[in-house]
């Protein structure tokens, strides 16, 4: 039935069933907006690591990243690694998003920079999320039609998955997430690593592969589409626009304690790094094995592994896994739009109000509005990789004035428009976006924007007038007001948006604050760290970053091994 045997379909039917009644059973536990965007801020290590691993790794990237390396060799890896370099850093910004006990990113940018900035970053946010459904979509929709045969389309796939998916994400929210996702994270590491030994076994080994293809396959660095000078450019990109999309704010910030949030943050995303490998080593194997597809169809290359190479049952775990990537990821960008909306647009200009079960009935609303708008994406996009790169670009643009409002406290509002309007034009001018401009690949426009923007920013801001006092010391106050310490804020008249639960096993009784114990950030206070420098205050930042960087060294020389590897 559908080119599948019994055992597969049943394999699926018995994953179908067991997500309806996880999200049944989280249902109840979802009684206010906190719940349903930030779990309500209750988040242990491990299920801020799942919660991680599933908002962030999803099928669209295995197809792309598959189909770039079954073109141009392991270099289409970067197309995810794009993050490697940046990972140690979610170390460092996670308390930052945990300490502003914030619900969504455009309330970052609301309270910093004013509500026309918060709502001009929602717009942003609901464009990320819904080009990413979309793309999450359209790429498991394609690699399951191959899987098929092509007897179910890719427009019935996404409509399938589009039902599947909203049914279970209204009820729980991010709750759900939070739970489902310990279940999806061993399901997308099957989907990472399943096919390999099978393409190994088919091939006679890895030396028969690798006579069969040209040696740069087996090179990080391609001839063309993705060169050094490529990767140097996305890798700085992608870490000035990691820090705004949209979920983050509940990725690296819905833990119990700061240190829940860096682990979740951190080392979840550190697991889909490694997860990355499977993903480019089977679409080298492929071209191996099925050489033909043509640079349009590159994306088949996954589907066509799965259809060739896997014996009966485990075709129905690698669909059932596709399904749990896609569940995951989905499921957290529905919410994340949702909170944008209802938070920074429904409630700043139709209900100023609204609360308790009225917003949440809007928020679950507009996640069906944000999931038609992917629909739309995925049944017209024409394929994954040139998604993936407009998002890059404009995250980035928001991506400085999130940078700059952490570490300068002279960044104002209009620095922000400034840079928006400069990059935007860059982006215009040097892009081949319209008949009169320059054409340039990608790497090329970001040479120009980034630092432009940048220039822009601080040059703007310095001969502008500061943001409020009042404003700024809020803001910095919480910066400096770790997760435990909330009785000094209320002491100062500090709103706290959401403070959820919090894991005081280190609010302990003594004479010096948790700052001075360990938990100041190097960001925050970068600007003067020359001035208030010690260990002791900063420790628990450097060593903890300090370890990602050996894990950073650690998965990309596992990388460098399994090339050379035969």
């Amino acid at each position: 039935m559908f080119g599948l045997s019994y055992l597969d379909l049943s394999v699926i039917i018995i994953y179908v069933l067991v997500i309806i009644y996880l999200g049944w059973w989280t249902k109840k536990k979802v009684t206010s907006s906190g719940d349903y965007f930030m779990g309500g801020r209750k988040g242990g290590k491990f299920m801020m690591i799942a919660n991680a691993l599933g908002a962030g790794t999803h099928t669209d990237q295995a197809i792309a990243v598959s189909g770039a390396t079954y073109q141009i060799g392991l270099a289409g890896i970067w197309y995810q690694w794009v993050w490697l370099f940046s990972t140690p850093f979610y170390w460092l910004l996670s308390p930052i998003f945990r300490r502003v006990r914030y619900v969504t990113t455009g309330d970052f940018f609301e309270e910093r920079y004013g509500a026309k900035l918060g709502a001009a970053y929602t717009l942003m946010g609901m464009l990320y999320f819904t080009i990413n459904i979309g793309l999450i979509l359209k790429g498991t929709g394609t690699a399951i039609e191959a899987v098929t045969g092509g007897l179910i389309t890719t427009e019935m796939i996404v409509l399938i998955l589009t039902v599947f998916f909203l049914f279970y994400s209204v009820l729980g929210g991010l709750v759900s997430a939070l739970i489902v996702n310990l279940i999806q994270g061993m399901f997308i590491l099957i989907l990472s690593f399943l096919l390999i030994p099978f393409a190994l076994n088919t091939a006679g080994g890895i030396s028969q592969i690798k006579e069969s293809l040209p040696d740069y396959m087996f090179s990080f660095v391609a001839p063309q589409e993705v060169t050094l000078f490529f990767i140097i450019m996305v890798i700085i990109n992608g870490l000035v626009g990691i820090v705004v999309q949209p979920h983050h704010m509940a990725v690296g910030g819905a833990g119990k304690s700061e240190y829940n949030c860096r682990m979740g943050w951190t080392y979840g995303n550190f697991t889909k790094r490694f997860a990355t490998l499977g993903w480019a080593f089977v679409g080298v194997f492929a071209a191996a094995l099925f050489p033909g597809l043509e640079n349009e169809n590159r994306e088949l290359a996954f589907g066509t592994a799965v259809k060739n190479l896997l014996p009966s049952g485990l075709v129905g775990l690698m669909i059932a896994a596709m399904a749990a990537a896609v569940l995951a990821a989905c499921h957290n960008f529905m919410v994340g739009g949702s909170a944008l909306f209802t938070r920074n647009v429904y409630k700043k200009f139709f209900d100023k109000k609204i609360e308790g079960n009225k917003e949440l009935t809007v928020a679950r609303l507009s996640s069906i509005i944000i999931v038609i708008g992917g629909v739309t994406v995925a049944l017209t996009i024409p394929n994954v990789v040139q998604g993936l790169k407009y998002l890059w670009q404009i995250t980035a643009y928001f991506g400085i004035a999130f940078w700059m409002a952490i570490v300068w406290k002279k960044a104002n509002r209009y620095g922000v428009w400034a840079s928006l309007v400069v990059t935007v034009i860059a982006t215009i001018i040097t892009g081949p976006y319209f008949s009169f401009g320059y054409g340039l690949s990608l790497e090329y426009q970001i040479a120009v924007y980034l630092p432009l923007g940048f220039i822009t920013f601080i040059a703007v801001s310095i001969f502008t007038k500061n943001e409020p006092e009042e404003q700024l010391n809020k803001f910095y106050t919480l910066l400096h007001t770790p997760v435990g310490e909330e009785q000094k804020l209320k002491d100062k008249g500090i709103d706290i948006m959401l403070e959820g639960e919090s894991d005081d096993g280190e609010t302990t009784k003594s004479d010096l604050s948790l700052e001075e114990r360990g938990h100041s950030l190097l960001l925050v206070d970068l600007l003067s760290i020359h001035k208030k420098f010690s260990f002791k205050n900063y420790r628990i930042d450097i060593v903890g970053f300090l370890w990602a960087v050996l894990f950073v060294i650690g998965i990309f020389a596992i990388g460098l091994i399994a090339a050379g590897w035969g």
